[in-house]
């Protein structure tokens, strides 16, 4: 990451740095400490230390954090370490992997305190409770707004738009086969055309889309409108990112704009849900059930926005003022059921990779 610690954030939850207090170099997936809690997550882990020295006072638990990268890459290492697991709960499963954590005996069954608080729309797995939501957020392309106004260019505001000749070559997005949002956008376009998506994806690869590995890389690197991306003296001004990352290129700025800079195409978005679950062979399971008991408590679920950039699961959670101000969830977003997810994931990313990489 770049810019500044907490300005790094400006990964709206896909790519920050860890701002836990981590109580041990030993965990429970190491050494089995039962005063040890390790909770193995994606890159993007991050939360305000008061808020887990909090947590470590109440319960008697030390969290330790262990981020095995991208979400794809952490999901894929847990199902192979799973009969000796790294740590005692996985977080950053989000339902474009869920369908493969379940399949893959990743968790044990465990309904967390306060599980009624998490609004309907994001429980799954509900008959066996081997899953807790933990937050949302919209993946969808961002838009650099000084480049489009010095160009005179309408930004595009939807996926329909993207294919259109006036945006060739300034389009940038992830892998779907190694990143979450890559992969979140290839299911938004399978939402929104059907079995219709390769002709699609023809099209926008005709018009210049430009592919990286991960999120950081196409937005720290590869997109002009973030921070880093301008130090970078990047040259695509679309980029698929999240909704909230606007707000954090405002709040972390320094000066601090009286807009966001950004702005995101609100015709491409797709909905992510993000969730943590007790590995099936953790060393320490009652630690475990503490920590997943927390990531729904209200504390940790009013930290959430201002720390991962995405917006809590709970009915009761606060949403700071700037943040829903400068990145509201998408009104009408692309969506998908988990099992149609699950039916057709690995070969749409079979076809796609095949279709757009070579």
């Amino acid at each position: 990451m770049s810019i500044t610690k907490k300005a790094t954030i400006l990964a709206v939850g896909l790519g920050l740095v860890t701002l836990s207090a981590c109580g041990s170099s030993g965990g429970g997936g190491e050494s089995g400490d039962s005063r040890t809690v390790t909770l193995v997550s994606h890159d993007s882990w991050a939360a305000s230390k008061e808020v887990i020295a909090a947590f470590e006072k109440e319960s008697g638990y030390r969290v330790r954090v262990l981020k095995d990268g991208d979400a794809g890459q952490a999901v894929n290492k847990a199902i192979l370490t799973k009969d000796n697991p790294q740590g005692d709960v996985l977080f950053g499963v989000d339902n474009t992997l869920l369908s493969r954590a379940l399949d893959n005996g990743l968790f044990q069954p465990y309904e967390a305190k306060d599980a009624d608080r998490v609004r309907p729309e994001y429980r799954a797995d509900r008959d066996r409770h081997r899953v807790t939501p933990v937050d949302t957020g919209d993946i969808c392309v961002n838009y650099d707004k000084e480049w489009f106004s010095e160009h005179k260019l309408t930004p595009p505001a939807s996926f329909d738009d993207l294919i259109e000749p006036r945006y060739k070559n300034l389009l940038v997005t992830e892998n779907a086969a190694t990143s979450s949002p890559g992969l979140g956008f290839l299911l938004g376009t399978a939402a929104r055309y059907g079995d219709g998506w390769p002709e699609y994806w023809k099209k926008l690869k005709a018009n210049g889309v430009k592919v990286v590995d991960g999120w950081e890389q196409a937005y720290n690197e590869e997109f002009s409108g973030s921070a880093a991306g301008r130090k970078a003296k990047a040259d695509r001004p679309l980029v698929v990112s999240y909704a909230s990352s606007p707000p954090a290129e405002v709040i972390y700025a320094d000066p601090r704009p009286d807009t966001a800079p950004t702005g995101i195409a609100a015709g491409t978005c797709f909905r992510q849900v993000e969730y943590a679950g007790l590995l099936s062979n953790a060393k320490n399971p009652e630690g475990g059930k503490a920590l997943l008991d927390f990531l729904i408590g209200k504390r940790f679920q009013d930290d959430l926005p201002l720390n991962m950039f995405v917006y809590p699961v709970r009915d009761d959670a606060k949403v700071p003022a700037d943040f829903a101000r400068f990145g509201p969830q998408a009104e009408n977003p692309q969506t998908m059921d988990p099992e149609e997810i699950a039916g057709h994931r690995d070969e749409w990313v079979k076809s796609w990779t095949s279709l757009v990489l070579k």
